[in-house]
């Protein structure tokens, strides 16, 4: 099916749409990045973890990261290859096959090395351990998002770490960024390198995690690769890796869902949907923020629902607090009419729920040059009924 990608007036249930030109517009700048601060660029499955679209981006780049089994078993089942793996914490019960699916794995502590790390060695000859470090800075302004925010459970702080690190550690980790700008890395960078640079001439390699959100229209690439340039000159020795997600599926496609009913009380208008905010967008109540909808002026403050076709967009769920207040239109919305709730790819599909048992979006994705679109996965009861099992 052919479809119209401004109005998507053909679909009529709904569903996650990814378009192919914009997956590969993406994919093209981060490994341009990648070639010219010669660099690592992973994906990290926490944010994007559609595998059928992985042979596009087998096309561009070559790992992964993972936080779980889970995870380490996609990267090596779904992408062909091992996941640079992290985890505030390995089980015993696990950490056998999370270490043969990996070519690296970070330790979020020492004794968790000290504990687990013989046995990771048996199961994987060639792996190399990393260290999280904790730099004590962050600009994460959403204290749920913030990994160094006091009282943390992520990293080793520098007062924390030996003179000489661990016998078979090779790299460190260091997460602190959200969707920032390379001003920021920059910053935080100069965190890092005070505190931990003590310890580079023991490590290979130096993983500054994700948050680098270089695909946002007003990311200063130029200031990145720079930055990057010049760490290299000071530390030649170190390969350096970074593992965005939200970079990959930027503004890569919408979730387009349909209206469903009307109601109203206390002069309040709610359009209710076919989908739920709770269940398939966790990320606006979460956050929180409002998504961009396609056609609607966002009303964040000074709400005034007597101005005409200024709605409130609900779920069909049953908890009271899945809406969000408030959008403006155009015209007064219809039964049956889509709703299109812009960039709603990273972190928003691999976080979804099957609360209340409400039907679940499709995923689909429309092909390049063609706008066919597939149905890459189609949710049914059994879904549901295969969770609840």
């Amino acid at each position: 099916m052919k479809v119209d990608i401004k109005t998507y007036k053909e679909i009529h249930r709904p569903v996650y749409i990814l378009e192919e030109e914009r997956l590969r517009r993406n994919l093209e700048l981060i490994s341009d990045v990648a070639k010219r601060a010669n660099i690592e660029i992973i994906l990290a499955f926490k944010a994007y973890a559609l595998w059928k679209t992985f042979p596009i981006f087998r096309e561009y780049i070559k790992s992964t990261t993972a936080s779980s089994l889970a995870e380490v078993r996609l990267a090596l089942d779904k992408f062909g290859s091992k996941a640079h793996t992290f985890s505030p914490a390995y089980t015993d019960y696990e950490i056998d096959e999370i270490a043969e699916c990996s070519s690296h794995l970070t330790f979020n502590s020492i004794s968790q090395y000290d504990r687990l790390h013989i046995r990771a060695q048996k199961a994987n000859n060639d792996i190399s351990f990393g260290i999280r470090i904790n730099p004590e800075y962050s600009e994460i302004e959403t204290d749920i998002y913030n990994p160094c925010a006091p009282g943390t459970r992520f990293g080793v702080s520098a007062d924390k770490m030996p003179d000489t690190l661990p016998q078979f550690i090779e790299g460190f980790h260091c997460h602190c960024h959200c969707e920032n700008g390379s001003d920021v890395f920059v910053r935080t960078l100069k965190h890092i390198e005070d505190k931990f640079a003590k310890w580079f001439t023991q490590i290979k390699w130096i993983n500054f995690g994700g948050g680098h959100l270089m695909t946002r229209k007003d990311y200063d690439i130029e200031l990145l690769v720079n930055t990057l340039n010049n760490f290299h000159k000071r530390y030649p020795w170190l390969k350096v890796i970074m593992e965005p997600g939200s970079a990959f599926g930027w503004q890569t496609g919408p979730l387009v869902a349909q209206v469903i009913d009307i109601v109203e009380d206390k002069g309040i208008k709610t359009a209710i949907l076919n989908t739920s905010f709770s269940c398939h967008m966790p990320d606006c109540l979460e956050m929180p923020y409002h998504p961009t909808v396609r056609g609607a002026e966002t009303i964040e403050e000074d709400i005034d629902y007597s101005k005409p076709y200024t709605y409130r967009l609900g779920a069909n769920s049953c908890l009271s607090g899945d809406f969000m207040s408030a959008w403006r239109f155009d015209h007064e919305l219809q039964i049956g009419e889509n709703i299109i709730f812009e960039d709603m790819n990273h972190y928003t599909t691999v976080k979804t729920t099957m609360f209340n048992g409400i039907t679940h979006p499709s995923i689909a994705m429309v092909h390049k040059g063609s706008n066919e679109l597939e149905i890459l996965k189609e949710y049914t009861v059994n879904d549901y009924f295969n969770r609840m099992d």
